[in-house]
C-alpha cells in the first residue's frame, strides 16, 4: 500500500487538471504572422527610402508570397476556433485593452495591403499580365501614385502586428512565463529577423543578400540581449516567475529551447554571416534556413512551455 500526503489541490487528477489551451495553431500563426511582417516591413522601408531597384527582392519579390504566408496563418487561426462560424463578432467591437482585438484589426489592414503590394509586382512573374476591368486598372494607378503613403501605413501596421505576435502571450497574467513585456520586442524582432532571412533566400542579387546579412546580424545580436533580460528579469522576480524559469535553465524545455532555438537559430547563423562577411562562401540557404526554423521553434517552445508555467496557491 502507498501513502500519499496530499498539501495541495494543484496537479491532482480529475481535480485540477492539465488544460491545453493552445496547439501547433497558435505558434505557426503568431510565426507566419511575424514573418509577413518582417518582409512587408523591409517593403515598406525600402520602398519610402527610394531603394525598389537597390532591394528589388524586398520590395518587390518577397511581397508576392506575403498574401499566401497571411491565409495560412489565419486558416491555422481558424482550426483553433472553437466557435469558427462567430469570428465576425471580433468586428463588431473595438477594445484598446485587447490584444485580440488589436490583432483583430491591424489583420484585418495588414490582410488587404499584402495583396495590394502583391498585385503591383505580379507582372514579375507574368510580364504581359494586364487587368481586364477598367477599375483595377484605376486603383492599379492609384496606388502607384500613392506608393509612398502606402508603405508609410505599411510599416506602421506591419511593426504594429510584430509586435502583438508577442503582446498575445504577455496579456495573460496567469501565466508567469507569459507575464513579461519582454516578449512584444523580442517577438517583433524575431520577425523582423525572419524576414531578412527569406529576403536573403529568395535574392539572388550578392550586394543584396549581404545587406541584409548585416541587419539580420544586428537583429540576432537584440533577439540574444533580450533573451538574457527576460531570464535575468524572470530570477529577480517572484518565485513563480523564478520557477518559469528553470523550464528552461535545467528543466524540460531547457535543451529544446537552447538547442533549437538559441544555438541552431540564433548563435550558428550569427557565427556564418559573419564568415559570409569576410568574404567566406557560405550557402545562404542554411543560414536562411537555420533562422526561419529558430523563429518557428521559439513560437513552439514558448507557447507550451508558458502554459506550463502556473501559479500556485
Amino acid at each position: 500500500m502507498k501513502e500519499e500526503l496530499i498539501v495541495s489541490g494543484r496537479m491532482n487528477p480529475r481535480i485540477d487538471p492539465v488544460l491545453n489551451i493552445w496547439h501547433w495553431e497558435i505558434p505557426l500563426y503568431l510565426f507566419l504572422g511575424g514573418l509577413a511582417a518582417g518582409i512587408l516591413f523591409f517593403a515598406a522601408l525600402y520602398t519610402i527610402l527610394g531603394k525598389q531597384d537597390k532591394y528589388p527582392t524586398a520590395t518587390k519579390w518577397a511581397t508576392l508570397i506575403v498574401p499566401i504566408i497571411l491565409i495560412i496563418g489565419l486558416l491555422s487561426l481558424l482550426i483553433d476556433l472553437k466557435h469558427k462560424l462567430y469570428f465576425w463578432r471580433l468586428y463588431t467591437t473595438i477594445k484598446l485593452q485587447s490584444p485580440m482585438s488589436w490583432g483583430a484589426w491591424v489583420l484585418m489592414l495588414v490582410t488587404p495591403l499584402s495583396f495590394i503590394w502583391a498585385a503591383l509586382n505580379i507582372q514579375l512573374i507574368f510580364p504581359k499580365w494586364d487587368w481586364k476591368f477598367q477599375f483595377i486598372k484605376d486603383f492599379e494607378k492609384f496606388c502607384r501614385k500613392n506608393l509612398v503613403t502606402i508603405a508609410w501605413i505599411t510599416l506602421i501596421s506591419s511593426t504594429i502586428l510584430g509586435i502583438y505576435t508577442g503582446i498575445l502571450f504577455s496579456a495573460f497574467n496567469a501565466r508567469p512565463l507569459w507575464n513579461t513585456s519582454i516578449l512584444g520586442p523580442l517577438f517583433l524582432t524575431s520577425g523582423l529577423s525572419t524576414g531578412a532571412a527569406a529576403i536573403m533566400l529568395m535574392s539572388k542579387a550578392h550586394d543584396e543578400r549581404l545587406m541584409f546579412a548585416k541587419i539580420d546580424l544586428i537583429l540576432i545580436g537584440i533577439e540574444l540581449f533580450l533573451i538574457t533580460h527576460m531570464f535575468m528579469g524572470f530570477l529577480a522576480s517572484t518565485q513563480v516567475q523564478i520557477d518559469a524559469a528553470k523550464l528552461f535553465l535545467g528543466g524540460p524545455y531547457t535543451a529544446p529551447f537552447w538547442i533549437f532555438v538559441v544555438i541552431l537559430g540564433l548563435v550558428i547563423p550569427a557565427i556564418l554571416e559573419i564568415l559570409e562577411l569576410r568574404k567566406y562562401k557560405i550557402p545562404v540557404v542554411i543560414t536562411s534556413v537555420l533562422i526561419l526554423f529558430g523563429g518557428l521553434m521559439m513560437r513552439f517552445i514558448i507557447a507550451y512551455a508558458g502554459q506550463a508555467s502556473r501559479w500556485l496557491y
